[in-house]
This record gives C-alpha cells, sequence and structure tokens, in this order.
C-alpha cells in the first residue's frame, strides 16, 4: 500500500526533539546532566524508571477519555478502557487490597488534585476539617491557613483547624488533637504528612474520628512506596479513603491516585469517581495512567520490597551521622524515608544552608520546623534518602554524605559571620569565590557520578553546560 506524501506545514510531526527544538532538547539534556553529577536529597524527589519515562512518552497522549471505563464521552477509547482498568488492577495488589473491600481512582493528574477532589467527595463546603499544621510537617492541601490569609483551597473552601506536634519531642500531640476535636468537633480527620519523620497512629485517628462521626482520609503521598514495599504501616486497615502521588517513594510519574471504601454502605466509590470527574478534572491524561500501572508493577514485586527497606536503613543512617556530628533532628530520628533536620541551634536558617548545598550540587529544601513563623526563612531543612537509594546507594555511602551536609553548614556559619548581615543577598555575595564551596562541589560531582543514574544512559547525555 502506498503512503501519500507529507504536506510541508506536517513535516514537523515526525522529527526528533533535538531536530526540531534544539532549546528545549538542550534544557533536557542539561537537566539530566545535573541529576547525575548531584546528590538528591529532597524527599519528594526520586528517580523513576527508564521503563516509566517511556510509558509517559508514547502516544497515549493523543486520546481524550472523559469518564470511566465503558463509560466515556468520546469513542475510540476500547484501548484506554483496558489501560485504565489494568492500572486500577495493579493499583490495589500493589497494596494487597481485597477489590470488594476497596477501589481507586487512577485519574488525578497530581497529589494535590486528588485530595481537593476526596474533600469534595466527602465533605460540604463550609464543613469542618482537621490536618497536621504545616510548621508541624502536614501538607498546604489538609486545610493549612495562616493568621492573617488562607492559603490552600483547602480552607478557603472548608473549615480548618490544625493539630500539631509536641515542640519538646516533634511527635503528634495526639491528646491535644483529642481535646480539640472534642471542640472543633469535625466532619473529616486527615493524618498524612509532607515532613513528619514518624508514623502515624492510624488507630488512634480512627477512635478521635469515630468520636465525631467523621471521615478518616490518609494522605500517604510521602510513604506510599514504603507501605506498597512493606516497610512501613498501612493506613488502609483504618481508614475511609486514602489519597497518594506516585512518583515520591513509590518511584512512578508525577500523578495522583484515590482509593476509596466500597463497602461502608455510603456511596463512596461514585462520589469520589464524580468528585474526579466532572467536579474537579477534564479528560485523564492517559499517558501519564501508563506509566503509573508500569510503577505499580514495580512496586509489586520482591526487588520493590528490597528497595524499601533499604530506603529506610539509609534514611536510619543518615540521621546518625547527623547526630553524631552534633545536630538537632526533629523527633530525634526518623522511622522512615525522611529527616527533617533543625539547624536553629546553629543559628542558621534553612534557605541558607540549601543555597550553598546548590553550590555544591546537593539538593535539599528548606523546610519548616515547629515553631517556625516563616516559611520564606524556616529553621530547618528536610533530607530523604529515597532518590540516592535509587542510585543504589546503602549505608556506608549515607556516611560520606553526612559528612558532605555537615562541611557545607561549616561552610555557611563562615559565610554568614563574613557577610556582616543576615540578609540573603549578603550571604550570597560572601559566597563568591569561596575556595572551600569550590572544593567541596568537585568532590561532590566526583562521588556522585560514580553511582547508576536510574532511567537514562548518563554516558550518552549532550549537555551544553558543564559542571
Amino acid at each position: 500500500m502506498s503512503v501519500k506524501p507529507v504536506d510541508p506545514w506536517n513535516t514537523c510531526l515526525n522529527t526528533t526533539l533535538e531536530q526540531e527544538d534544539k532549546e528545549i532538547f538542550d534544557i533536557v539534556e542539561n537537566e539530566k546532566l545535573r541529576q547525575w553529577s548531584g546528590l538528591e536529597l529532597i524527599a519528594s524527589e526520586n528517580f523513576t524508571s527508564q521503563a516509566v519515562i517511556e510509558a509517559n512518552g508514547t502516544a497515549l497522549t493523543n486520546k481524550y477519555s472523559e469518564g470511566l471505563p465503558g463509560a466515556r464521552y468520546y469513542g475510540g477509547n476500547e484501548f484506554i478502557d483496558e489501560l485504565e482498568v489494568l492500572c486500577r488492577k495493579r493499583a490495589l495488589a500493589a497494596f494487597g487490597l481485597n477489590p470488594e473491600q476497596w477501589g481507586v481512582n487512577v485519574q488525578p493528574y497530581s497529589g494535590s488534585t486528588a485530595n481537593f477532589a476526596a474533600l469534595t467527595a466527602l465533605i460540604q463546603p463550609q464543613d469542618r476539617l482537621m490536618g497536621l499544621d504545616l510548621p508541624s510537617g502536614g501538607h498546604l492541601t489538609h486545610g493549612y491557613q495562616t493568621n492573617k490569609k488562607k492559603i490552600s483551597s483547602s480552607s478557603i473552601y472548608f473549615q480548618s483547624m490544625p493539630y500539631q506536634v509536641d515542640p519538646t519531642t516533634g511527635y503528634i500531640d495526639y491528646k491535644r488533637l483529642e481535646e480539640n476535636a472534642a471542640l472543633f468537633r469535625p466532619k473529616l480527620l486527615i493524618c498524612g504528612a509532607s515532613a513528619y519523620p514518624r508514623e502515624f497512629e492510624y488507630d488512634t485517628m480512627r477512635r478521635i474520628a469515630d468520636q465525631h462521626g467523621a471521615y478518616l482520609m490518609c494522605d500517604m503521598a510521602h510513604i506510599s512506596g514504603l507501605i506498597a514495599g512493606k516497610q512501613a504501616i498501612s493506613p488502609f486497615d483504618f481508614c475511609d479513603v486514602v489519597t497518594t502521588t506516585t512518583h515520591k517513594t513509590l518511584r512512578g510519574p508525577r500523578a495522583g491516585l484515590i482509593f476509596f471504601r466500597r463497602d461502608k454502605g455510603d456511596d463512596l466509590e461514585n462520589r469520589v469517581n464524580q468528585a474526579v470527574f466532572p467536579s474537579c478534572q477534564g479528560g485523564p491524561h492517559n499517558n501519564t495512567i501508563a506509566a503509573v500501572a508500569v510503577a505499580l508493577k514495580q512496586a509489586g514485586s520482591p526487588e520493590f520490597q528490597q528497595y524499601a527497606k533499604q530506603v529506610i536503613a539509609n534514611a536510619n543512617k543518615l540521621a546518625e551521622v547527623l547526630v553524631g556530628h552534633g545536630y538537632k533532628l526533629a523527633s530525634g530520628g526518623t522511622s522512615n524515608h525522611l529527616v527533617l533536620w533543625d539547624l536553629k541551634p546553629q543559628k542558621l536558617t534553612g534557605s541558607k544552608v540549601e543555597r550553598i548545598c546548590d553550590m555544591v550540587h546537593i539538593t535539599i529544601n528548606k523546610n519548616s520546623i515547629a515553631g517556625d513563623k516563616s516559611a520564606v526563612t524556616p529553621g530547618g531543612v528536610r533530607l530523604g534518602a529515597n532518590a540516592l537509594t535509587s542510585r543504589s546507594m546503602k549505608e556506608e555511602d549515607m556516611v560520606k554524605v553526612g559528612d558532605y551536609l555537615h562541611r557545607t553548614v561549616q561552610i555557611a556559619l563562615k559565610v554568614q559571620e563574613q557577610a556582616g548581615s543576615k540578609l540573603m543577598k549578603d550571604f550570597v555575595a560572601a559566597c563568591d569565590g569561596n575556595e572551600e564551596i569550590a572544593q567541596l562541589k568537585k568532590e561532590v560531582v566526583e562521588f556522585a557520578r560514580g553511582y547508576p543514574m536510574p532511567g537514562f544512559d548518563a554516558t550518552a547525555i549532550k549537555a551544553t553546560v558543564t559542571i
């Protein structure tokens, strides 16, 4: 069969990215070089697999499929239906769930949209919810607001009251939570966090929720990979709805999932599905759903359990090294993948340590510590072991990483003294030409490039920059 020639205005449709848009291609290649050449310690990031990246870049992105399998608003969805059903099946299997008790919606674009869709399904506008306060390690979408402003849509459209950690121990104050819940009478209680290094007491929160006839929702975004890997307590035995992102410890593409109980008699399945579409989203991103399905298959493997176990071992070793250098950690250590490092005793802000780390190719993020007044200049940083574990690092490597972090703090203290003020612009200016920064950067890059790079061939990078 002969094929007609391509029209001149369509020739761009079958050229490579490098040929078609060198500017974007160069940015991608430079980012690959950055990832390979540094130490990725942001707890909410990971390095996904080559198979996930391939699935995310397929022709599935061409298809519109509003609705659910078997009930679409567009034709031509027979293979999309097959894909979504398979992804659901793998999601339930990855977490060991009985499909008679649990269902899942795999269409959310992200964890934040999954959370708002879950709130839309569970409660009415201006109903009351309680979530962990942001400075205590909670997430924006769990009802965060300040004294002056409602920050998240979860506090704009719902009435929220936070619960907090005990500032002395760093652990959630469940006694105070129970007392405040008795006064506030929430319709929804949210467990889960963005920067809490310990397990949640799901049984305690279930009991408190039941005292008020409230739903219990868990946002397991940070620890879903640890739960799938059977290295963390499962919230599914206690919660009505469980949400997650798919790109953190689960090591998939950037998307969200909503799990819901099917055996409660309150029609949660239809409520969640309606909340996702048409209430909060349009057509699903089918290429991303394919990539999620690939990641979920990987998460159900024995090898993934070994990965999850190593993540926790690495986080514990990193915590041990930092404590050995005399630093203070929130809660004194960690039970999961992350370490919350309190820099207030060193009279440093997390933003300044983050800036020094960027200069030496260690990627971290500044983070609030219980009692902080500003999220812009918080008193700590958050560290995660998940990405470096994906690069096949072990406990002995975390000793080296911890020593590098200690050196960044020592450099930051000297620079702050030289700056003569606490202003960030003066701090950055004082870093210029610093030989210790240059030396540490050289050591970090050499160290990082000695480990495998997931997802792509580091020897084939065509970067236009040097590091």
